[in-house]
């Protein structure tokens, strides 16, 4: 049996179907935008990507992170 996901990983699935775009997409965007706050970034997906604040927040909190680390 497969464990269910937590976390910002657990909104995956819904973002993929609400957005058709895979997740690694998704990454990749977040991953390639000059900005490094999180809210900045939240903010950016939902205005130029039409996402909602919650599906916004998982993928910054899952993918950013790495990101923002290595622009300082």
């Amino acid at each position: 049996m497969t464990t269910p996901a937590k976390g910002p990983a657990s909104y995956f699935p819904a973002i993929e179907k609400k957005y058709g775009r895979p997740i690694e997409e998704w990454r990749d965007i977040v991953r390639a935008s000059p900005l490094t706050k999180h809210m900045e970034l939240v903010a950016w997906l939902k205005a130029e990507h039409g996402l909602g604040h919650g599906h916004a927040n998982a993928l910054v909190a899952a993918f950013a992170t790495v990101t923002t680390r290595t622009r300082r």
